[in-house]
């Protein structure tokens, strides 16, 4: 945190001149004025254009929903006629005995419901016969009385043309609504009958709600007498659709709309004709002009929000940025402010420089002090590069990235070599000091602390490295010679004495042969890690120098390469036939070194194979299938120059097997990326990535974009873009459908479609088939 004394000197610095202040009114300016501007142009120009745009809008809404209800009219009249003109309807009806032929009664009655459920503003369809004994069919047959007959004595006209009236709702002749009535027989001068269907009053004000779809306004139609039919009004005021019908009765036009002001509210008033059986109707909608209008005032605040966020914007970068233009180094003198505590601060006169100078030499100060805690942590450095040296993690480093990285972290390579040493402590059970399984660590700690002291003694560069087996491991980096082997075995008598003395414990010492080489340092650990074998089976102290161990018995004993086979089998495994070739010749050479007798250099390479031939088994390959029945071992034994062992190694075991392994692997990889692009073609309109893919055939995604492109020779992203890609075109060249309907049909959003259509095909997709389209008339225009 910042002194209050630290940030009035900032503070100074930053004020001095009014520069900065200059700049920020200037900045302000530029990135505020064009923006306020444009929103009052966009506010005051685009307002007039989308209000009339509204309107337009609006009237095509109400002549399409005008359509509708005239539709659905025409269609009632149309089957009540048609059902009107059945013979079942004729003239036969008059001279049916309803009680006797009750079959027939029957028939009627589910005709007439057959009639009423044809349509969902039918509520229902009753069939009127005048004769000697009046009868109503509705859900029933029934017999009407004096009273009743004369109600429906009013349904026949002499006219004989259907109509519509109104029409009492059961009982309550005061709620009526619409219905549409037709004669029976149709066809006869003196009717005796009459269909009756009678309109659902509460569907059809639904209905003509539709031509105002607003909380407020009102929708009536009018007969040919101007009388109200159907009337609704969401405006609480009785008298609104009354003054409406004055208004529309003063247009003498059939069709039409005109705005009109009433009790302060202003309202957009359409009107149109339905033509209707033997008349005209006319439909009149009023709906208020702030319902209409109310996108646009939800715009135009949307433009006044955006304006006064871009004023607040315009005034936050302006402030950044003049701040930046004016104080370039300010933030170099926060930070150095902050990380001293104003240290140099409080000298009077001090500008900026100054201060960045006195906080320089403050650093120069911690930076020393920094570096020396980072010497004391190399040593850590070193010995966690020497344990993952020895444990093979730099295997594929060549030699010169090895010394590359060793002469960084501090090791004088020039002219020296390695030599690895492993002390392993023996006798605890013996021992006169009581250890436990837990103190394994602790037991070996101490030794490598020993081991470390008595080290610094004798050798510039070495490195303890701590294993788990009660045994510590030292590298020794020095000038081979004659005194380097007197001074390593001076060091271990003195570590063996003081272990004795402190652990009460033993010491088994074993020294490797020096090496040259940084790639040999893991197969010298390897070497005094097999080396303990030769230890005498007694508790005692012992030194086991491989070198002169090797002079001893290397005419009686078969050396063999451990560590290059163990190479070698990772090479196979790797798959990189390259690398085995490579790694059999020194694995030869060091064979035919060590090993003098034919008989031994021969056991070697059967050793050899018996490995690689483990390896094969472990795979799941069966060599006799592999090698085709061929005594590989037969053939191994015939063959005497060591040319010879690397290319029978190389060319009749090795690359087979590879070969197998890779030809299997690539089965197997095809089975799944053909799955893969099954589902691909399957699923592409939906929100399909790698990721699913891969847990659909059971791998990791890296895996299978690896194999993706392998075997089909593209990214699995381009692939799902040109199957994507090609069923747009087939939609766009061979289909109506609307561009955001084709996007969405495969698997894109709008936008994003016809950007990455645009970038694939070179133009949009409304172009790409226009363009076609215009191709193909051109076409057809030649082949006539």
């Amino acid at each position: 945190m910042l002194t209050n004394n630290v940030r009035s000197k900032l503070k100074q610095l930053q004020w001095k001149g009014n520069f900065h202040r200059q700049s920020f009114i200037l900045i302000l300016l530029i990135a505020s004025i064009p923006g306020l501007v444009t929103g009052l142009v966009i506010y005051w120009f685009a307002v007039e254009g989308v209000e009339s745009e509204l309107r337009s809008i609006h009237n095509n809404q109400i002549d399409q929903r005008a359509q509708n209800i005239d539709e659905q009219l025409k269609y009632l009249e149309y089957a009540t006629s048609h059902w009107a003109f059945e013979p079942r309807f004729g003239e036969s009806l008059g001279q049916i005995d309803f009680v006797k032929q009750f079959t027939e009664t029957y028939d009627i009655t589910k005709t007439l419901l057959l009639i009423q459920g044809s349509h969902a503003l039918i509520n229902k369809v009753e069939l009127y016969i005048d004769g000697d004994k009046p009868v109503l069919f509705h859900n029933e047959y029934q017999e009407l009385d004096e009273q009743s007959k004369a109600n429906y004595d009013q349904t026949l006209r002499s006219d004989k043309k259907p109509y519509w009236t109104d029409y009492p709702i059961g009982s309550d002749s005061s709620t009526k609504t619409l219905a549409f009535i037709h004669n029976i027989p149709a066809t006869s001068k003196e009717p005796f009958g009459s269909i009756i269907v009678s309109i659902d009053r509460i569907k059809a004000l639904q209905l003509l709600k539709t031509l105002t779809p607003y909380d407020k306004g009102a929708t009536f139609i009018l007969n040919e007498n101007n009388e109200i039919l159907l009337s609704s009004n969401s405006t609480k005021d009785s008298s609104f659709v009354g003054v409406l019908q004055e208004q529309i009765e003063q247009h003498n036009k059939t069709n039409g709309s005109f705005q009109f002001e009433y009790q302060k509210d202003n309202y957009s008033i359409s009107y149109g004709q339905f033509s209707r059986v033997g008349s005209n109707w006319t439909y009149v909608s009023a709906a208020p002009m702030s319902s209409i209008t109310a996108p646009l005032v939800i715009v135009s605040r949307v433009i006044l929000v955006i304006s006064f966020t871009a004023l607040i914007l315009a005034i936050i970068l302006s402030w950044f940025t003049s701040n930046r233009l004016y104080t370039p180094i300010q933030k170099l003198l926060t930070k150095l402010a902050q990380n001293h505590e104003g240290e140099g601060w409080n000298r009077k006169g001090s500008d900026e420089f100054t201060v960045i100078e006195q906080q320089w030499q403050l650093l120069s100060q911690k930076s020393e002090l920094l570096q020396s805690r980072l010497v004391e942590q190399v040593g850590h450095i070193k010995s966690s590069f020497i344990l993952q040296l020895i444990q093979g993690y730099f295997y594929h480093y060549t030699e010169a990235d090895l010394r590359r990285r060793m002469k960084k972290y501090g090791w004088n390579l020039e002219g020296n070599s390695f030599t690895a040493l492993e002390i392993q402590l023996t006798g605890l059970g013996e021992s006169q000091v009581r250890f436990t399984n837990n103190d394994e660590s602790l037991v070996t700690f101490t030794a490598s602390n020993i081991m470390e002291e008595l080290g610094r003694e004798h050798f510039d560069q070495f490195n303890v490295l701590k294993f788990s087996d009660f045994s510590v491991g030292v590298l020794v980096i020095a000038t081979e010679g004659p005194n380097l082997r007197k001074d390593i075995l001076l060091y271990v008598d003195e570590v063996t004495k003081v272990i004795n003395e402190i652990l009460k414990l033993q010491v088994t010492c074993t020294i490797s042969e020096p090496t040259n080489q940084i790639k040999k340092v893991p197969h010298i650990f390897e070497e005094v890690r097999s080396g303990k074998r030769f230890r005498l089976f007694e508790n005692s102290n012992q030194v086991i120098d491989l070198q002169e161990l090797e002079q001893e018995e290397s005419r009686n004993n078969i050396y063999y390469p451990f560590a290059i086979e163990k190479e070698i089998i990772q090479a196979i495994r790797m798959g990189q036939a390259e690398e085995v070739e490579n790694l059999l010749m020194p694995f030869m050479k060091e064979l035919t070194e060590k090993g003098i007798n034919e008989i031994n250099i021969q056991q070697g390479a059967v050793q050899l194979y018996s490995s690689i031939q483990h390896e094969i088994l472990h795979s799941g390959i069966h060599p006799h299938h592999l090698f085709e029945g061929k005594n590989m071992l037969e053939e191994l034994s015939h063959i005497r120059e060591p040319e010879r062992i690397i290319k029978w190694f190389t060319d009749d075991v090795i690359r087979p097997y590879i070969e197998k392994v890779e030809g299997r692997m690539n089965i197997e990889l095809k089975r799944v990326i053909e799955r893969v692009i099954t589902r691909i073609h399957d699923n592409y309109m939906t929100d399909i990535s790698l990721e699913s893919c891969a847990d659909e055939v059971g791998t990791n995604p890296y895996s299978l974009s690896k194999a993706f492109k392998q075997i089909v020779g593209m990214n699995f992203i381009d692939y799902l873009t040109q199957v994507r890609m090609d069923k747009a075109k087939e939609l766009l060249l061979q289909s109506d459908m609307k561009i955001n309907d084709i996007s969405e049909s495969v698997g894109y959003r709008n936008s994003y479609f016809n950007r990455i259509f645009k970038k694939q095909m070179g133009l949009p997709p409304s172009q790409f088939r226009k363009v076609n389209q215009i191709e193909k008339e051109c076409k057809a225009v030649r082949d006539q």
